[in-house]
């Protein structure tokens, strides 16, 4: 899941994915949830050892973490409405097909899971249920029996997350994740299904996204790794744009903080959808053009005006989009390219080498075998290359991003539709031809 770090003396310890300037302090076990009229909130038992859910009328504001308007704009020209918190019309969002431009439930309709059921889901963790590890702790592949699927004989796939319940960090995110994906639905984030906290463990449950992530296909080995298609890379590029402009047309605008190739998880179809909201933190007005954070993230990742001063800016995320996409142009992780460039800066390298066409070439990824538009590919490098501009102010927004990308995928398709064309005229004519002809 990649390595964190952080660049303030306050004494905590590094960990991938955590939110240590998170409400960690909370005397009284409350998690500030902001669920509509009625609150629906996550409330937790003095010794920390069960979890249930309680109805509470006191809705303070200042704790709410997303609008409470009637109608929220996307960003998309389509306007999404908040549901009531009653559970039956939040289930019949959630199995409801996905509205494409997201929806924001008025109440989380999460699961409360006991120990006991992930220990059956996992074969009590057995090793050969780990997926992976990281410095929050371990995820693990499960298979939950429900009675809604189990008279269809089906089981429920799902990913377990076991969270390190021995840091103020690790719970720090576990509330963060329930806090944003708990109300957030999207097709470009995972779906966050359920939680659990018992005998001092913490858990997410999470529906389970069967090519894994981004960097396992962009930089695993092994036979399992299969290289990625250009169209399939335009596409993934595509998917995780579409996520974060989600987030940051929001009314209360969500910082990701922690865009990184472990971090995009890929589904059936190759899918991108944003997972580990551990670092995410919303702008609390429109007033407000910064969050004052304490600095943690992943190296090569963070925007330059984050690292310098500590203020993160929506705009933050773009830069870290902007070094995906190096990535994904190129097959290298941004430490290689960052040894690459010296003693030059990025944005020279990137000049010099990927929109030079002498040049280019040899530094795409070789994986792709040279099937891939090189035109198209230098649009994405000149986007990459206005994303990464140390100005956040004159960064691209997501919105143009994704509008960006959204014209090379049409260019993209126009060539595939003409060879298209070309091969069913040429069979036609064959066909008409008399034996022999």
């Amino acid at each position: 899941m990649g390595n964190c770090w952080s660049l303030q003396p306050s004494g905590d310890r590094p960990h991938s994915n955590t939110a240590a300037d998170s409400v960690t302090n909370n005397q009284s076990g409350r998690l500030p949830f902001s669920f509509g009229p009625s609150n629906l909130g996550l409330i937790t038992n003095g010794n920390g050892n069960s979890t249930s859910l309680e109805r509470s009328s006191n809705s303070r504001g200042n704790s709410r973490l997303f609008s409470s308007s009637n109608n929220h704009s996307t960003g998309n020209n389509t306007s999404t409405s908040f549901w009531g918190s009653e559970n039956s019309q939040i289930s019949r969002v959630r199995e409801a097909e996905e509205f494409p431009y997201g929806q924001i439930l008025d109440a989380a309709n999460l699961k409360v899971f006991t120990l006991a059921e992930l220990k059956v889901a996992t074969r009590n963790f057995r090793l050969d249920t780990l997926l992976g590890e990281g410095g929050f702790g371990r995820v693990y592949k499960g298979l939950f029996k429900e009675r809604a699927t189990s008279k269809r004989g089906e089981d429920s796939t799902i990913a377990i997350k076991k969270l390190n319940s021995h840091s103020s960090q690790g719970f720090a995110e576990w509330q963060s994740e329930v806090n944003f994906l708990g109300r957030l639905s999207h097709p470009n984030l995972v779906k966050l299904l359920g939680f659990g906290r018992e005998d001092g463990e913490l858990f997410l449950v999470y529906e389970f996204l069967h090519r894994g992530s981004l960097d396992n296909h962009l930089f695993g080995r092994g036979s399992n790794v299969r290289p990625l298609s250009w169209d399939r890379r335009l596409k993934i590029m595509i998917g995780v744009a579409r996520g974060l402009n989600f987030l940051h047309s929001l009314e209360k605008k969500i910082i990701y903080r922690d865009l990184k190739p472990s971090n995009i998880l890929l589904d059936k179809a190759y899918t991108a959808k944003l997972s580990d909201f551990g670092l995410a933190r919303s702008v609390p007005s429109d007033d407000r053009t910064h969050v004052s954070t304490q600095i943690v993230g992943t190296r090569g990742y963070a925007a330059p005006e984050y690292i310098a001063t500590g203020h993160l800016y929506v705009k933050s995320d773009v830069y870290g989009f902007g070094i995906v996409l190096l990535e994904i142009l190129t097959g290298k992780r941004i430490g290689e390219i960052i040894r690459l460039t010296e003693p030059k800066s990025l944005h020279d390298w990137l000049k010099s080498n990927l929109l030079n066409r002498a040049k280019s070439r040899s530094n795409m990824d070789a994986k792709l075998e040279g099937k891939y538009p090189p035109k198209l590919a230098s649009k994405v490098a000149e986007l990459a290359l206005k994303c990464i501009q140390r100005d956040h102010k004159v960064r691209p927004s997501m919105k143009e991003v994704l509008e960006t990308l959204e014209s090379i995928e049409a260019a993209n398709e126009k060539p595939a539709d003409n060879i298209k064309r070309t091969t069913n005229s040429r069979a036609v004519q064959l066909h008409d031809q008399p034996d022999g002809g």
